[in-house]
């Protein structure tokens, strides 16, 4: 089949894009053989989501955020994907993926992609696709000597939850007794470009965790001089997108605790796509199956950006897979993962989703 009998076709790749960088270049030009670039849709569930999509009209219709958007006022950036199931039945092919390549190099590197990227001239497919390419060339590479203290790794284990005995990753059938495939993963990352230098951000991802939620969290720096005792505070003021379940978005900010004195408390502004509207929101796939029919390839992913997503996570597996050393946290089904992935945010700690 030559490329000229596919003009009117279109290819939809499903994930896995490769299990690591070669073979993500070799699938690559293996698609190209065949189809243009433009007649490819890779299709990643997750940008499907309504407020995914939503993260490009927060950001760039309104004026109140996309001037604070940057390093100059966000002192750090956190997005979870959490899930409170485990392998099921999967664990012949999840023991030979792992959180690494089952989620956080496709999933969660494109909401980082969307979080980070520049407004785009348009809102056409290249223009957006552009700016989501630019981020992960804007991703500072890990050396070796990095990943143990900037990447924390664990795998659940034997636990009790709501009075139920729940087995350890180790005893999931089709899972290796002695398997160091991690199930839960946590990294700490910078983007090194004008809008986010020296912001760190954090992404992390695990399965047998305590409810499953997907949240973006936007923390704002503090203001540069208190003057106000804060009674009941969670800190700095958080903006929360909630991308599953619940879809919505919650601001925190400080008001004063009603009384003679000047007590600040935190309270919430929150707003949930259920209250928007009754029509019926298409689910992730169909949204993208339409958009694929109809030629739209915004939601999709391209082919260099894939390629860019897999050179930032493979010296991660390359020292995984070269270095004994570095450990593998156990943590109890339904718990938060290893407690080591806490030294990553100094003194703050990770947000426990909660409803919004």
């Amino acid at each position: 089949m030559s490329k000229s009998e596919t003009n009117f076709r279109r290819l939809i790749v499903e994930k896995p894009f490769g299990t690591d960088l070669e073979s993500a270049k070799k699938l690559n030009l293996q698609l190209l053989n065949y189809f243009d670039e433009d007649q490819i849709y890779r299709i990643d569930h997750y940008l499907g989501k309504e407020t995914v999509q939503n993260l490009l009209v927060t950001r760039f219709s309104n004026g109140i955020f996309e001037p604070l958007w940057n390093h100059n006022y966000i002192s750090r950036v956190e997005i979870t994907s959490a899930e409170s199931l485990g392998v099921e039945g999967r664990g012949g092919y999840y023991d030979n993926s792992g959180a690494l390549r089952d989620m956080l190099q496709n999933h969660m590197m494109q909401l980082v992609g969307f979080v980070a990227m520049e407004p785009p001239v348009v809102i056409d497919a290249n223009a957006i696709r552009n700016e989501i390419t630019k981020v992960f060339q804007s991703l500072r590479p890990f050396k070796e000597n990095m990943i143990a203290k900037n990447v924390i790794r664990g795998q659940y284990s034997e636990s009790v939850i709501k009075g139920e005995k729940v087995v350890g990753y180790r005893n999931e059938p089709g899972v290796d007794q002695f398997s160091r495939t991690e199930t839960f993963v946590a990294v700490k990352f910078f983007i090194d470009n004008w809008r986010w230098a020296g912001v760190p951000f954090y992404i992390r991802t695990g399965k047998k965790l305590p409810t499953r939620v997907t949240e973006i969290v936007i923390h704002f720096k503090s203001v540069p001089h208190h003057l106000f005792r804060k009674s009941s505070s969670s800190g700095n003021n958080q903006l929360i997108i909630r991308i599953q379940p619940d879809e919505g978005i919650l601001l925190k900010f400080g008001m004063k605790t009603p009384g003679a004195r000047f007590e600040v408390q935190t309270v919430n502004m929150d707003f949930h796509y259920s209250d928007l509207t009754d029509t019926k929101v298409p689910s992730a796939y169909e949204r993208l199956l339409l958009d694929c029919m109809q030629g739209d390839a915004t939601l999709y992913a391209r082919g260099d950006a894939v390629e860019k997503a897999w050179e930032f996570v493979q010296p991660i597996i390359n020292a995984w897979e070269t270095n004994p050393e570095i450990p593998i946290f156990g943590y109890p089904a339904g718990t938060w993962g290893p407690e080591h992935s806490d030294s990553l945010i100094k003194g703050a700690g990770w947000r426990f989703p909660c409803k919004i």
